[in-house]
């Protein structure tokens, strides 16, 4: 590369701290600076973390609480948090060598976008799992190259709390 690689760094100074910033304020501007050394490498510990288990895990604490708790998230039974994993990419036609029998117009095979969004995706597949759980919410917390990774709040609504 002709250039050097310059990434940002995310310290605290004094003249950046607010006097009345509480915790998950401070949480909240960490995970604002996504770019920045320290949270990049987490990330990426946390990537290799997560290819190394399944694509769905119960988490027994959220990994941003300061998101979830924003989402509608509490720390009390009845409350659950899942991590899911979905593939990334575009959704490739199925067709039989590529031949698609009809006018030009619906020839179309690897350039197709997927009507929603992954996280939706997400948001289904624990749903799926979890079928006696409601979902409450769902949240970004890491992706790769081939997977992002979303951190998905249930709530039981057969228990009392």
């Amino acid at each position: 590369a002709p250039f050097p690689v310059i990434y940002r760094t995310f310290s605290w100074s004094p003249s950046s701290i607010n006097k009345k910033m509480g915790a998950y304020k401070y949480m909240e501007e960490l995970w604002r600076h996504k770019q920045s050394d320290s949270i990049r490498f987490l990330n990426r510990v946390r990537a290799w973390e997560y290819r190394q288990r399944n694509k769905m895990v119960r988490c027994n604490r959220p990994l941003r609480t300061d998101k979830a708790h924003r989402l509608g998230y509490k720390a009390k039974q009845g409350y659950v948090v899942v991590r899911c994993g979905v593939r990334r990419g575009g959704r490739k036609r199925q067709n039989h060598r590529g031949m698609v029998w009809g006018k030009p117009k619906h020839q179309g095979i690897s350039q197709l976008k997927f009507e929603r969004n992954l996280q939706s995706v997400a948001e289904e597949k624990v749903g799926r799992k979890f079928s006696n759980l409601r979902v409450l919410n769902s949240y970004w917390i890491n992706q790769d190259a081939t997977m992002k990774y979303y951190e998905v709040i249930l709530v039981d609504p057969s228990h009392e709390a």
